[in-house]
């Protein structure tokens, strides 16, 4: 029996292994045949892989926060309809493509919501990265300066679901604006984006210098955007 178990270790199938000793120690490997045994060990490695994989890639996502759509506190008052958030969590979006724009005042929720939508893509499988504004514009920067900033352009391409939260706490200014308008132009109906701001979409055009980038920017935002305006009371305290 250790043979067996340490042999599913040096073949890296940790779940099999687990699987096997488990049977083992609840003496249910003598009462299946070997098809049904073997069907559970298999399924055992299949959810570890996968399981791990989840795990990775949640963890690869950097959020801001530990969120889940379980979590999340539904109501039309706030303007995250529950309809809404169900249809969401099927992650069709995510194949579509499409944008979602999360605006409201300091506290509403807009970070646990986009982290939330972000923790349940991972749990599809879909690689995902949360960034602020502010950090996204400091490692483009970086990677500019070292001469990577294609590399960077492609990593960034590349995510499923690409967050981007605070947008808006500063001005963008020269080059950041045309690093921000490329990286939108990239995702364009290819890949999803969730944006979340304390600004009104109205006021986005001042986040800009550059009116002709603001234009070619925020039309691909807002064309057949989905989204959220939170309003009520500060939810800090209860996220």
């Amino acid at each position: 029996m250790d043979t067996i178990s340490n042999s599913f270790h040096t073949l890296h199938m940790p779940g099999m292994a687990s699987c096997w000793k488990t049977l083992n120690e609840t003496h249910q490997i003598d009462k299946l045949s070997f098809p049904d045994g073997l069907e559970l060990l298999l399924q055992s490695e299949l959810d570890s892989r996968r399981n791990n994989r989840i795990d990775r890639l949640i963890r690869n996502a950097n959020f801001k926060q530990q969120a889940s759509l379980e979590e999340l506190e539904t109501s039309d008052a706030r303007g995250i309809p529950a309809g809404a958030i169900t249809q969401l969590s099927t992650g069709e979006y995510l194949k579509n493509g499409a944008t979602i724009v999360i605006s409201g005042p300091t506290g509403t929720g807009k970070s646990f919501l986009a982290c939330a939508l972000g923790e349940r893509a991972c749990r599809l499988g879909y690689k995902v990265r949360y960034y602020t504004v502010s950090r996204l514009m400091d490692e483009l920067k970086l990677a500019r300066l070292e001469g990577h900033e294609l590399k960077f352009f492609e990593k960034i391409e590349h995510l499923d679901l690409l967050i981007i939260d605070d947008f808006g706490m500063k001005r963008l200014e020269g080059q950041q604006q045309n690093d921000f308008e490329q990286i939108i132009d990239d995702r364009y109906h290819k890949k999803s984006l969730i944006l979340s701001s304390q600004l009104a979409v109205a006021d986005w055009y001042g986040i800009f210098s550059n009116e002709m980038l603001a234009e070619a920017c925020l039309d691909r935002i807002v064309h057949k955007s989905l989204r959220f305006e939170l309003k009520g009371d500060s939810m800090r305290k209860k996220y």
